[in-house]
């Protein structure tokens, strides 16, 4: 039995509180799947289950989620003791945002709707304005009374767009329905939201560790500057989600997910300045989420609910893809250029996304089209490509720019997903063939295998973006330096699989030990080694990107793009700075996701610069994450360093036992959250 589900199992026959959720875990023990803790051959394929209810291809409109707008002030104000470097970035900006449980309709056919949708946790704010209009009156994502059009809540939760120089400050309110209360019975309503590729202090962070439970709140002080100032570091593609310690998976997976932007003088958010990209509604997120559902009866009611299984540890696939938690969505679209923002948002699958033009007609493939990529886990490209594919592991990011006004209105173009996953532990490595032949079961289904999204080309709208030849041949943001004089230390990283749990160089995550010690306004090289031949592990860094420096032992540092062939590495190397077009599009050079296929070794350039305070390195396939490959590591203060591992009392003399169910932490960290009462009371804790 697996260390993790053994310790769930004694809190839950011992009546423990918080970390014992009967909600989240009870519906699960029984002696049949009891056996299938750690079978010699692994956890039964949850695909192998009951299918989901069908869905119609392509016949649901896609949600597009509001923008954030602020508020005054917040009662009670923020504490500046509780964040780094406060009075030195006074938030220009202050936020409210409530996570709250509802019905969510992830689908129009009735067996997705009866009950106003499935059971689902999102993000409510009273203050937001509709990116779309007619989205605030869109019948397939009103849920029968559960969200109102001004302040939802929606999954995914509103869009954040920023400016760097502008700091914000954003208060997470947990009004999530406690535990035995909460009808998402495979989460545990108890979170922290972590702001994925932010250059943030700690505190903020949305730490695995620290966490808020129903009627708290936590303040998350997001300064917006690029790490050490430099503007190469620049980012532009984040996105939020909760980061529970033992239930990322579960939680992201019930909705607790978003959009946050950043723009600057270059990619201004306006068509007519800087870079003169698609903005405003024509720049739009799109976040993938594969869930199964299954049918429960309420009272004679058939309704599609989420299914997830807390016992699984391989990784969590779903046979129904959304978009923006939409399934296979479509999206009316004006003969114009947009720019799409696309995150794979989890918890397990690979994707491989193709571009298609199809005949409306007889839904049939009849002309390939390349992807115009412009950025790589939220990072712009020093030049963008043109991909005939794009491949994303868990958590990676790209942005892209597609121009319909070559199209004609009733034309139709499809993204599909043509990579074959049959299990959580990672892509096959075979590729799937379009499916445009309708599902026996249901002749409205068509594309059911491979069907990730279409756009209907639809009228005219002005446009003041840049001709696509010019954005497509502008230069971009340059690369970071890499500076081997900085480097503190080297380490490796290798991730495996032993004893029924995911490790990482043997261990399992530790939150009261330290496994490095960094040195801040330091640099290090980390080499991240896959022990495994037989699964894929997207590897993520918090606090800051890192530069690939090689990857299976070949220098690919300064110019490269990532592609593929099969299980086989390519790098295209732009020396003449012409744009390349190639195959499969990986990633660029600079990014806080590391792609481990079967075998790989990546070793990557890396700086701490600003703030001190702990992070975490982790598997981004979150059922891996949760079981339990993730380590700890700090940011200390110059000359206190140290390879290896080190418990938390050690490094920060706090004494042990701590009253405080969550480890010691630096000195500068809120010991415990606020309460929600005390913002209602207008009262400072």
């Amino acid at each position: 039995m697996k260390r993790r589900d053994a310790i769930k199992i004694g809190l839950l026959a011992g009546g423990a509180g918080a970390l014992a959720p009967k909600s989240a875990m009870a519906q699960e023990y029984d002696e049949e799947l009891l056996k299938y803790l750690c079978p010699p051959d692994g956890f039964p394929d949850e695909l192998t289950y009951m299918p989901s209810p069908a869905a119609a291809t392509f016949e649901a409109p896609i949600f597009v989620p509001p923008l954030m707008t602020p508020l005054d002030a917040l009662i009670p104000p923020p504490d500046p003791a509780a964040h780094q470097r406060y009075e030195e970035f006074l938030p220009k900006k202050f936020y409210e945002i409530q996570q709250r449980e509802f019905r969510w309709p992830y689908h129009t056919d009735p067996i997705y709707t009866r009950m106003g949708g499935s059971v689902s946790w999102g993000f409510g704010a009273e203050n937001t304005q509709w990116l779309q209009a007619g989205q605030e009156w869109t019948d397939a994502h009103r849920a029968r009374g559960s969200w109102s059009p001004r302040g939802g809540p929606w999954t995914p939760g509103p869009i954040y767009r920023e400016y760097y120089g502008d700091p914000v400050l954003v208060r997470m309110i947990n009004d999530l329905p406690p535990v035995g209360v909460s009808k998402a019975t495979f989460a545990l309503p108890s979170t922290t939201i972590h702001l994925h590729n932010g250059h943030t202090a700690s505190e903020s962070d949305g730490n695995p560790q620290d966490w808020i439970d129903s009627g708290e709140f936590w303040d998350h002080h997001y300064a917006n500057f690029p790490s050490g100032f430099d503007p190469r570091e620049k980012l532009t593609t984040l996105w939020y989600h909760d980061h529970r310690l033992d239930f990322t998976a579960a939680n992201v997976y019930a909705g607790l997910s978003g959009f946050y932007c950043l723009f600057d003088e270059y990619d201004t958010g306006d068509e007519n300045t800087g870079w003169r990209l698609p903005s405003g509604e024509y720049d739009i997120p799109l976040i993938l989420h594969d869930v199964k559902f299954k049918t429960v009866n309420y009272n004679g009611m058939e309704q599609a609910e989420a299914d997830f299984s807390t016992f699984n540890t391989d990784g969590w696939l779903g046979d129904q893809v959304t978009v923006n938690r939409t399934i296979r969505p479509y999206m009316t679209v004006k003969k114009r250029r947009y720019r799409f923002r696309i995150i794979n948002g989890g918890p397990s699958r690979f994707y491989q996304l193709f571009l298609k033009q199809i005949d409306p007609r007889s839904w049939e493939p009849i002309r390939d089209l390349n992807f115009n990529v412009f950025t790589g886990d939220g990072n712009f490209l020093p030049q963008p490509v043109e991909a005939e594919s794009i491949y994303m592991s868990v958590a990676q990011r790209v942005d892209i720019v597609i121009d319909f006004s070559e199209f004609n209105d009733g034309d139709e173009i499809a993204i599909l997903n043509l990579l074959e996953q049959i299990n959580g532990r990672g892509p096959s490595g075979r590729m799937l063939v379009p499916d445009p032949d309708p599902d026996p079961n249901n002749q409205n289904q068509r594309y059911f295998k491979t069907g990730v999204m279409l756009f209907k080309v639809e009228g005219d709208a002005e446009d003041n973006s840049d001709p696509i030849d010019v954005l497509m041949n502008r230069q971009y943001r340059e690369l970071p330096p890499v500076d081997m004089s900085q480097v503190k230390f080297e380490r490796e990283w290798s991730f495996d699989y032993d004893g029924g749990l995911w490790t990482i160089n043997g261990m399992v995550m530790g939150p009261f030990r330290i496994d490095a010690g960094i040195e801040q306004d330091t640099a290090e090289i980390w080499t991240f080694k896959n022990a495994g031949n037989d699964w894929s592990h997207p590897i993520h860094n918090h606090f800051t990107e890192f530069i690939i420096l090689e990857i299976n032992g070949r220098k690919v540092y300064p110019n490269f793009y990532q592609s593929r062939d099969e299980r086989l590495h390519e790098f295209i190397e732009d020396v003449a700075g012409e744009v390349e077009s190639i195959e499969v599009f990986m990633g660029g050079p600079r990014r806080d996701v590391a792609t481990l296929l079967p075998n790989d070794e990546v070793k990557v350039y890396a700086k701490w610069s600003d703030f001190l305070g702990k992070h975490v390195l982790h598997c981004h396939n979150v059922v891996h994450e949760d079981h339990a490959m993730m380590i700890r590591w700090d940011i200390v203060e110059p000359g206190k360093g140290f390879v290896g591992s080190r418990p938390v009392t050690e490094v920060y003399k706090q004494g042990f036992p701590y009253p405080d169910p969550r480890p010691p932490s630096p000195p500068h960290l809120e010991e415990r959250s606020a309460q929600a009462k005390d913002v209602e009371g207008g009262e400072n804790q």
